[in-house]
């Protein structure tokens, strides 16, 4: 042995965090091994073991501790405590908690025993770097760290240090860092800014979001004057220092999105290099001209700020489009536009569209059932300075799968009850009212609902005033058990052992918290009553004139915006405009310049004002989609009109009632129709000259015939409306699988390759309407108990045609597929991906499974495809802000009813680094990758794989992971 003390602590040391072991050791004849207490807790020397060959030593551990390390340099990922002569062999070790760690064994032949402790590897240099490199670069995320480990103090050449998922509350000694460059303490439990921070002269990035600050005090900005990078997002911050604006000259990027801002900070201003500034979830009023002119800005955003200048709806557009706002109102009376967006909601023959007309025409018109609105309607006018923009939407649920099309936050909702068919039971409640105050919940969880009673002269007065109550006190419960539903799981999560590992879906539950329906008093109204209809109409302006239920509904515009939208109204009600309202984006601005105050309007501001009135409703204008980039809608309910053709309640019936003379110009047959029927109640497609058809049946009725051909296209060319109910995940295109051509051309690279012409007609597949399921369960084959299985759970429940598009939007990455109304079976390079809903109330969930991969080397891609799906039901759910969701893995134990919950998801793992999960209930255990996208350890290269990249677009590539699949969009109809 060497004379040297073998448990003379080295210069760096793994740092005391929660490491509690059951430890067998192996020990060759006369060895003897110590560990040493560090961190808070008092040292604690544990005896020496000395033994005979062959026997086993056994100690526990349960304070925080620290390898001792003596001159053995330090490997990546592994910590040696040396005793004198060369290790032989080792057997990996993962960390894990006391209740979840197997006991193990180091093997040592000779005395040099070798630990790996994966919890800890961003500590320990690469093999071949210096020891220098290795310090200058320091990970202790998601360690459960309460103070700043001693020995990560003591190396002053530090230059990075991650800090991010712990439990700490204050950084004592953290200015004994003089060198540091980076510094991320984000996701921790900080509350006060830590002041020795201004120590760190040398500090370029600084990370401190997702914390609980409130204040910064003055005098630390001025002592970082290199300082690039600086998040402070989600915290409770009001105002900031003054002397933030020394860092004026560098200064980049700054985040200060989810806190308290009333306004843009003076020090903000007088940043002149910043490049990216978020501002996001304030309550900002007003945007200062100065952020925007003569500076280097690239990037903003200011979502979810009750902004009145410049309007949401204008910074919506980006940087370019507020600087053209600002531009135009220079030197110019601003105008203040006071529009409220109106929603008409609430079941079939409700009375909606009896009161959007009485309320319009100002007085009473009765609809009869006859006239009931089939899809959306839309309507305008005015009461005194304020101009309502009325939504009449359908009632029936066929064409609530277009809803998200259209309903927007920023809205007043009038819910219109029918008291004449109310009753006082819950499933009454439920129908009438409870489905669409859930939907709210999700879709516009901060929009003011204005409750109505219809057929009030139906019922006598007591019963009136006992549903109102009835309704009113259920409406209160529903508020309140998602409050103490979101109560719950924000608590497990804070409860739980391993909270930073879910700091992420924390602070999506909290952002969720504080956002809630504003529901006003119910207001009875009978619609035979002119009397009824003017006390209702006096009731919503009091509610729009109160800024506290209403911070934007003003809006200050420059005169042009107001101008041009006149001009458009006028053009929209002239004589020349066709019935429809379809308007070329050149030939409508040549219509508006010919107009002498606007002679001078170019395109670009132009464009920018059409870009306002689409996001407020007026017109509609899909720029991002190619095919209609070109095309202005002047009036939205045409649009609407188009998709309620083939949306629609009693679709079969309009299919059977085509008549033949429509049928001869579509070159079909009774014949034909008859399968066209067939096709749709089985399968739920419809084929393209099906579809002309019934569009053609009514243009032709609505006198728009001259816009036929543009809309619904042929078989070489896509009409515009295949491309919007595409886009909006409504529909998916479908073809006949084509046998192989033996007449094909040879294909030589480098030379156009000429396709044969595919003649085969297309389909478009409604999922809504779907119905079977046996061919999708026979193609699975039954589930097996091997299965990797996940469930994406859902709060309140699964929306409304959220899973149809979802079976959209993933079948038109997957050629291979089959779907039926609550299943979808996907294929990808021969691997089967089975999605099953289940929309029960208070157990709704999206179930994925998939074979358990015969060999380890193939879990990555299995975890790929689960994450590719996964993906794409998050970029769906943003669309309901409302909506939580929470992804699980039940026990892999028959009959056990516990189930695994997911952390926090980065890039294409979740943020684990556990090899062994251990189920609490059943007490079984199983390896991480068979739970959680993980791949298995013994596949892990000391390298990094190149980082994955998930985007999910509507259509086109997709690609993800390692295995770098792409995949481009087809489609197969089976046979």
């Amino acid at each position: 042995m060497s004379s040297r003390d073998p448990f003379q602590p080295c210069s760096s040391t793994v740092p005391a965090a929660s490491i509690r072991h059951n430890i067998h050791v192996l020990f060759p004849p006369v060895v003897s091994c110590c560990v040493r207490g560090a961190g808070q807790v008092p040292l604690k020397p544990l005896p020496c073991f000395t033994a005979a060959a062959g026997a086993a030593c056994h100690w526990s551990v349960n304070d925080p501790l620290e390898f001792v390390m003596c001159s053995e340099p330090l490997r990546e990922e592994k910590c040696y405590i040396n005793v004198g002569l060369t290790v032989l062999s080792h057997q990996h070790v993962p960390f894990r908690p006391l209740n979840e760690q197997p006991d193990f064994q180091a093997r040592a032949v000779g005395v040099l025993l070798e630990i790996r402790l994966t919890r800890c590897n961003d500590l320990f240099r690469p093999l071949g770097q210096e020891q220098d490199d290795r310090a200058s670069k320091v990970t202790l995320s998601t360690m459960r760290l309460r103070v700043l480990p001693p020995t990560v103090l003591q190396d002053p050449r530090m230059e990075s240090l991650n800090l991010d998922r712990n439990k700490l509350k204050h950084v004592a000694g953290i200015s004994k860092l003089g060198n540091l460059r980076k510094l991320i303490l984000s996701k921790n439990e900080i509350a006060d800014f830590p002041e020795e921070i201004q120590s760190l002269v040398h500090l370029e990035k600084l990370e401190l979001n997702q914390n609980q600050i409130r204040v910064i005090p003055e005098g630390i900005f001025s002592c970082l004057p290199r300082l690039k990078h600086l998040r402070l997002s989600n915290n409770r911050l009001s105002a900031l220092p003054k002397d933030l604006a020394t860092c004026s000259s560098s200064l980049q990027y700054l985040n200060l999105s989810n806190n308290l801002f009333r306004a843009i900070p003076q020090a903000v201003l007088e940043l002149v290099s910043l490049q990216e500034l978020y501002v996001q979830n304030n309550t900002l009023r007003q945007l200062p001209r100065e952020l925007f002119e003569g500076r280097p800005l690239k990037m903003f955003k200011a979502n979810g700020n009750p902004l009145r200048e410049p309007p949401n709806e204008v910074c919506a557009g980006g940087i370019q489009q507020i600087l053209s706002y600002f531009s135009q109102l220079q030197n110019c009376h601003v105008e203040e536009d006071r529009r409220v967006k109106t929603m008409f909601l609430g079941a079939s023959l409700a009375g909606k569209s009896t009161i959007c007309k009485s309320l319009k025409q100002r007085q009473v018109v009765l609809v009869s059932e006859e006239e009931r609105t089939v899809g959306i309607e839309i309507s305008e006018f005015h009461i005194q300075d304020f101009t309502f923009l009325f939504w009449d939407f359908a009632g029936q649920l066929e064409y609530y799968v277009t809803h998200h099309v259209f309903i927007t936050p920023q809205a007043l909702v009038i819910l219109v009850i029918n008291f004449q068919k109310y009753q006082l039971n819950n499933d009454i409640f439920q129908e009438l009212v409870g489905f669409w105050i859930n939907n709210l919940f999700m879709r516009v969880p901060n929009s003011v609902v204005l409750p109505v009673g219809t057929h009030t002269d139906c019922c006598t007065e007591e019963e009136v005033e006992e549903k109102k109550r009835d309704i009113m006190s259920k409406i209160q419960a529903m508020l309140e058990e998602r409050r103490a539903n979101l109560a719950h799981f924000i608590n497990n999560l804070e409860s739980s052992e391993e909270s930073e590992f879910y700091v992420d879906q924390w602070d999506r539950l909290k952002e969720m918290e504080s956002c809630t329906l504003t529901i006003l008093n119910l207001v009875p109204v009978n619609c035979t009553n002119y009397w009824d209809i003017k006390k209702l109409e006096t009731t919503i302006l009091e509610h729009v004139r109160n800024e506290e239920i209403f911070p934007n509904v003003i809006r200050v515009l420059p005169p042009v915006y107001k101008e041009v939208e006149a001009a458009i109204v006028d053009t929209e009600q002239s004589e020349g405009t066709a019935e429809h309202g379809i308007m070329d984006l050149n030939h409508l601005l040549s219509e508006i310049t010919r107009r002498e105050h606007l002679s001078h309007l170019g395109t670009e501001l132009f464009r920018d004002i059409l870009r306002y009135l689409h996001r407020i409703g007026l017109i509609i204008w899909y720029e991002e989609i190619k095919q209609l980039e070109s095309t202005v809608f002047l009036r939205p309910a045409f649009l609407i009109t188009m998709f309620k053709i083939l949306v629609r309640y009693r679709l079969v019936q309009q299919l059977e009632s085509i008549s033949v003379d429509l049928l001869v110009g579509e070159h079909a047959t009774i014949r034909d129709q008859s399968n066209w029927v067939w096709t749709f109640k089985s399968k739920a497609m419809l084929c393209q000259r099906a579809m002309r058809a019934l569009v053609k049946h009514q243009l032709y009725l609505e006198g728009m015939k001259d816009v036929f051909e543009e809309m619904v296209g042929h078989k070489a060319q896509k009409g515009k409306l295949f491309s919007l109910l595409e886009h909006f995940e409504i529909c998916l295109e479908v073809r006949h699988a084509k046998d192989l051509n033996p007449g094909a051309r040879e294909f030589v690279p480098g030379k156009l390759w000429e396709t044969t012409q595919n003649c085969r007609e297309a389909y478009y597949l409604f999922p809504t309407y779907l119905n079977q399921s046996e061919e999708v369960s026979e193609r699975w084959g039954g589930d097996h108990l091997e299965d990797l299985h996940i469930r994406a759970y859902f709060s309140p429940e699964i929306p409304e045609g959220f899973f149809q598009r979802l079976m959209v939007k993933a079948c038109s990455f997957y050629s291979a597929h089959w779907i039926a109304k609550v299943t979808c079976l996907l294929i990808c390079s021969g691997k089967p991906l089975l999605i099953k809903e289940n929309n029960q109330k208070g157990y709704s969930y999206i179930e994925l499974r998939s074979r358990k991969p015969a060999q380890r080397t193939e879990f990555q891609f299995t975890w790929d495809f689960f994450m590719a799906i996964i993906f794409i039901i998050r970029k769906l759910s943003e669309e309901w802000p409302g909506l939580h969701m929470c992804m699980k893995a039940p026990c892999r134990t028959a009959e056990c009813p516990a189930e695994f919950f997911w952390p926090d998801v980065d890039d294409k793992n979740t943020v684990t680094k556990e090899e062994i999960k251990t189920c609490g209930t059943c007490g079984h255990r199983f390896r991480t990758e068979l739970l959680l996208p993980k791949v298995p350890s013994d596949l892990e290269v000391p390298q990094p794989p190149p980082p994955a990249h998930y985007y999910v677009t509507s259509y086109g590539t997709t690609s993800f992971g390692p295995s770098s699949i792409h995949v481009n969009r087809q489609s197969i109809l089976d046979k």
